[in-house]
């Protein structure tokens, strides 16, 4: 049984196997905005820095 694909989800199927360079600029895109390293204090910071919250805000006992 086939699965159904719209027209839009065959025609990138079909323009990225025409244009595999598309693939390795998203890539690097991604990389320049997202997939960044982060030093050890950094990565200190950012736990030392953690606000532990309440599993349920509305069953609290502050009433």
């Amino acid at each position: 049984m086939e699965r159904y694909e719209s027209e839009t989800t065959l025609f990138l199927r079909e323009f990225l196997q025409k244009h595999p360079e598309v693939v390795e600029k998203q890539k690097a895109a991604r990389a320049t905005w997202w997939d960044k390293p982060y030093d050890a204090q950094q990565r200190t910071d950012f736990e030392q820095s953690r606000v532990s919250k309440k599993p349920y805000e509305y069953y609290s006992n502050d009433r």
